[in-house]
């Protein structure tokens, strides 16, 4: 349309033909209308470009904020890491160190940013020592997972990760707790907490160790060691004073061997010693006899003075065995023989020693069915009252009749009973079959019944079973005793004394048995109101040749009598014993001076002699104390 309009122009100018007035205001009507279109379309254009104009600014400012929000994170999540972390260029200048790097190393990190790696090498003291010796330690880090020891004691674990740029990341993690708390776990599991002497695991590691590598011409030995009397110490005394009585035993455990050896614990009271690679000239002996006499020193503990002793087994390689756990068991069977043979002392494995141990097993196996087949019996041992020299009763002792062993002796079942367990059901019976034959006995004999502190651990089913038993056998509460030693009470202090004023309050007599021989029996005496004590056989043993045997009976029963309790001498067996317990106011007696333990069918046969032998006892009471 302005082309159209030029030409007319043009034409008027020169005079060209007739110009059409209304042609030409079209013309100029229509150019400016283009004219306005263009400029709306401009104006348009602009608006819209404007628009996106505005709106890449506001997605820029969203990026900007964006990138400040991660950048905050990023530094604070850089900042915030447990680890050490440093950015290096391609140039190996520092770009980047975290606040957790910075202070590993003692680093001003903004000294350090920009910094060459390189520059470590010439950052040197007078000694030549570098002065920043975290550069030359990332010189090194040039793999993945590398632990360094520093010199400071710390344990760091480096990774160095490659960048595509040439540049390089490292990260610095201080794992020396983690590692000293392995550490420290790892020991705990193969050492006493106690001691920090090895336990049964590393001792058994370092027998096979020393059975391995033992040379020809040497041997190895292994001593087990069990302390005497460590549970009396530490029952009246109390656990702290025998955490510290162990402590001294293993200080002197120390004393007595070579750096080379190992001392262990193995819990309790049992310790061992490894004698390594010794030469066929050693004697395991000698070092026995000397820690034998340096355990059994006087011992003080906060004031209080300890004695206690030590039995020691020994076991030798290759003569008793060539593998560890042949080796323990043989040194744990010499063990077994040293306390047998009356304890502070040291026994050499023996082969009849296995043999021993087989019968045992033996043994042990024929106890857990005697029960049920019925090998079991009671004899019955009469105690006579000193005054009137009448029987007053009879203390059931349980007997077994093995079919091929014949009478197996107390002592020797006994103790076994307890340790099985089996001396729980075992008592049970005797105290229904002991109810059970008394009833037939002519009234007021009494009969007594030895209690285990194992049945103790039953409470309330303790009173429940001799309660059954007195109410199946129709025999009166008072007609039954119930023998216990101070260790029932020690065992079982406040649980045990609710159960004994339980039966005594159903009319059961409470006796004291062995009295004299333990740590704590006047406190004992005190702590619950026993009927009768029994005055233990071994003062009464003594009573005729040894003064302070006598001085202890006399105090005993003096003491009895002046609480108003009965007391029973146990073991008479001559008649100057029952003459001096008699004149030392005892008011019972009991022992072979009398009879021995019968079967329950011999005891009328033994009531009718026993009544002719109160007049003669009698005789000889009255006429020694006419000639004192």
């Amino acid at each position: 349309m302005h082309k159209l309009l030029v030409k007319q122009l043009q034409r008027a100018r020169c005079g060209e033909g007739q110009v059409d007035l209304d042609r030409l205001c079209t013309l100029v009507s229509s150019a400016y209308d283009d004219d306005e279109r263009d400029r709306q379309r401009i104006a348009r254009a602009n608006r819209l470009m404007g628009e996106e104009i505005d709106e890449a600014h506001r997605r820029l400012e969203a990026v900007v904020d964006s990138l400040q929000v991660q950048n905050t994170r990023f530094e604070a999540a850089l900042e915030n890491m447990s680890q050490g972390l440093c950015m290096f260029d391609v140039q190996q200048r520092l770009a980047v160190c975290n606040r957790r790097f910075a202070a590993m190393f003692g680093l001003d990190a903004a000294a350090q940013v920009g910094r060459r790696l390189v520059e470590a090498h010439s950052d040197c003291d007078p000694q030549g020592q570098p002065i920043s010796p975290y550069l030359a330690l990332m010189h090194s880090a040039r793999r993945t997972a590398l632990q360094r020891d520093c010199t400071d004691g710390r344990i760091l674990v480096v990774t160095h990760e490659p960048l595509p740029d040439g540049g390089c990341v490292q990260t610095y993690d201080d794992v020396t707790a983690w590692r000293l708390a392995d550490a420290r776990m790892a020991r705990m599991a193969s050492h006493d907490a106690l001691t920090d002497l090895p336990n049964r695991v590393l001792l058994r590691d370092r027998i096979d160790n020393a059975l391995a590598t033992r040379a020809a011409d040497r041997h190895v030995a292994l001593m087990c060691l069990d302390l005497d009397r460590f549970k009396a110490v530490n029952d009246s005394l109390g656990h702290p004073a025998g955490d510290a009585l162990l402590l001294q035993v293993t200080q002197r455990l120390r004393q007595h061997v070579r750096a080379s050896d190992t001392i262990a614990r193995l819990g309790g009271d049992e310790f061992a010693i490894l004698l390594d690679q010794l030469s066929p000239v050693a004697n395991p002996e000698e070092l026995a006899e000397r820690l034998v006499h340096a355990i059994e020193q006087p011992y003080d503990l906060d004031g209080q003075t300890a004695n206690i002793g030590v039995s020691i087994g020994i076991a030798l390689a290759p003569r008793d065995g060539e593998d560890a756990v042949t080796l323990v068991k043989r040194a744990d069977l010499a063990l077994y023989n040293a306390k047998a043979s009356g304890r502070g002392r040291h026994s050499f494995f023996d082969p009849a020693m296995d043999e021993a141990a087989q019968d045992r097993r033996t043994l042990e196996i024929d106890l857990r069915r005697a029960l049920e087949v019925g090998e079991f019996e009671l004899h019955y041992q009469p105690l006579l009252h000193v005054n009137s020299q009448q029987v007053s009763g009879f203390e059931a002792l349980l007997r077994w009749r093995h079919p091929q062993r014949g009478l197996v002796p107390p002592g020797d079942f006994i103790p076994m009973a307890e340790d099985l367990g089996l001396i729980v059901p075992i008592g049970d019976w005797v105290l229904r079959r002991a109810c059970r034959d008394a009833a037939q006995w002519p009234t007021p004999l009494r009969v007594a019944v030895n209690v285990s502190a194992r049945q103790f651990t039953l409470g309330q089913g303790l009173v429940d079973s001799v309660r059954t038993a007195l109410a199946d056998a129709g025999l009166r509460a008072e007609r039954l005793e119930l023998e216990i030693t101070e260790s029932v009470l020690m065992d079982h202090n406040a649980a045990t004394l609710e159960v004994l004023h339980a039966l005594r309050g159903d009319g059961v007599h409470i006796v004291m048995d062995d009295f004299g021989i333990g740590y704590s029996s006047l406190a004992y005496l005190r702590s619950f109101p026993f009927d009768k004590v029994k005055i233990d056989r071994s003062f009464v043993h003594e009573v005729s040749h040894k003064a302070d045997a006598l001085a202890i009976i006399r105090a005993v029963s003096g003491l009895c009598s002046s609480l108003g309790i009965a007391s029973t001498a146990e073991g008479v067996e001559t008649a100057e014993q029952l003459n001096l317990v008699a004149r030392e106011d005892c008011t019972e007696v009991q022992g072979y001076l009398f009879s021995r333990p019968v079967p329950e069918g011999d005891i009328p046969t033994l009531l009718a002699r026993l009544a002719g032998l109160g007049e003669v006892a009698l005789a000889v009471v009255v006429a020694s104390g006419q000639d004192s």
